[in-house]
């Protein structure tokens, strides 16, 4: 087997292990993603929000890659759940900044917390010299995305 077919190969592999590992985590009903009744498109909302915080709608539209108008509905769905919050920009008063509320910083601390559950119940599974090879590649591949997409 060549080199390149051998690296095709484990690369198939290791996607194959990722989407595994996945339907594993979507079937843990322990979620609250599971009990959430948000919608792909607020879920998103929220996520961008908690990692960017205060964020102007036509940032979110263009990240999402949708239109204004169909960012101000999201919005409003979120904000009739009392998740999210819109104000004006201190620097620029025509421009509405949309942050999370108290109750969507937990929604989406809860949502990060459990998925760290999952995969930490997951990690207490595997024995001390598993997990310092796991540290190493975990690493490397943390210094593969910065290479590739900037910091993290």
């Amino acid at each position: 087997m060549t080199v390149d077919a051998e690296r095709e190969e484990l690369i198939a592999r290791i996607g194959e292990s990722q989407h595994a590992l996945g339907r594993a985590f979507a079937h843990d009903r322990s979620m609250p993603l599971l009990a959430s009744n948000l919608t792909m498109q607020q879920l998103k909302v929220a996520l961008i929000l908690a990692h960017r915080g205060s964020t102007p709608g036509q940032e979110l539209a263009h990240t999402l890659g949708v239109g204004l108008g169909t960012v101000t509905g999201i919005v409003d769905r979120l904000a009739a759940q009392g998740l999210v919050t819109r104000r004006e920009d201190p620097s620029d008063r025509r421009v509405r900044l949309v942050e999370l509320t108290d109750a969507g910083r937990r929604m989406t601390e809860q949502l990060a917390d459990a998925g760290m559950a999952g995969y930490r119940r997951l990690l207490d599974r595997l024995d001390t010299d598993t997990l310092r090879r796991l540290d190493e590649v975990m690493r490397e591949l943390r210094n593969a995305v910065t290479d590739l997409y900037g910091t993290m």
